[in-house]
């Protein structure tokens, strides 16, 4: 069986050292994909890198959770509080999906306007995911599904981890590792009734393993993955812009740039014969 991996950073856009760190494991790693947080402050520095990178698949990285709106539309102003930024947490968010409909108008009107923000910089994006997970809940990823397919866009993110990437012989996880993994394993399993043909994947690995994405996992992957197409999920970063008030990935998004950019790393792909590609390539 020929086994096609694509290996993605999220948070591209987030801050300048999430733009170095993905630039660095493309050029010299292993990483062949990126998706672009729309509404965040290195946003436009990721689109002139994105630019001289013509073999780096970039997609939209969805955002409801963090920063500002793109959209000027005034419907979006129940997303965000007198700051000027998202202001629901992801249960929060998760409720409202579900029961207010002033809140799905705001939000299929902001992700529009997120995506339409990376195709007017001048690229074509190869996919969709989120931040936090936001498109597999249940109420958004048809929202996400049906957006994709105005714009023209050819994939989103199956975000099925299979459950034995929780345990031996793959490294060890957390227990919120596990549960987190769970909880969006049954999403990704609704996701799959709710629409298949966008989902160009058999499965994602490295939910449960967020923030360790070493060496050790990606022989892990080379050895013991069994589906035919998956995409590993990847945060690489430096500290610089980084702030430790919204995110517990620091020192761990240089780790993650280590092992992406080692040449062990290279070469167990390459010794499994596994071919690594972009969504624009599946």
């Amino acid at each position: 069986m020929n086994k096609r991996i694509i290996i993605n950073a999220d948070d591209f856009g987030l801050c300048k050292g999430v733009n170095a760190a993905v630039l660095k494991a493309h050029t010299e790693g292993i990483l062949t994909s990126t998706t672009i947080m729309a509404n965040m402050s290195a946003a436009n520095e990721a689109v002139q890198i994105a630019k001289k990178l013509p073999n780096l698949g970039v997609g939209v990285h969805l955002n409801l959770y963090e920063g500002p709106p793109v959209s000027k539309d005034p419907c979006v102003q129940c997303l965000f509080g007198n700051d000027g930024q998202f202001k629901y947490s992801i249960f929060q968010l998760s409720l409202l999906s579900l029961t207010v409909y002033k809140f799905t108008k705001a939000i299929k009107t902001e992700l529009a306007a997120q995506i339409q923000w990376v195709i007017d910089k001048g690229l074509s994006p190869t996919h969709l995911d989120s931040h936090k997970h936001i498109h597999n809940f249940p109420a958004i990823f048809p929202i996400v599904c049906k957006l994709a397919k105005r714009f023209g866009i050819p994939a989103v993110r199956h975000s099925y981890e299979p459950k034995k990437l929780s345990n031996r012989p793959w490294p060890l996880t957390g227990e919120k590792g596990k549960k987190e993994a769970k909880l969006i394993r049954a999403m990704a399993r609704i996701n799959k009734i709710q629409d298949t043909g966008l989902l160009k994947t058999d499965a994602l690995l490295g939910v449960a393993h967020v923030g360790k994405i070493d060496t050790n996992f990606l022989k892990a992957v080379t050895l013991y993955n069994t589906v035919p197409t998956a995409e590993i999920m990847t945060h690489p970063g430096y500290p610089e812009g980084l702030d430790k008030c919204r995110t517990f990935l620091i020192k761990q998004r240089q780790y993650e740039l280590d092992a992406l950019c080692n040449e062990k790393s290279k070469r167990y792909f390459e010794e499994a014969g596994i071919k690594l590609v972009h969504y624009g390539q599946l």
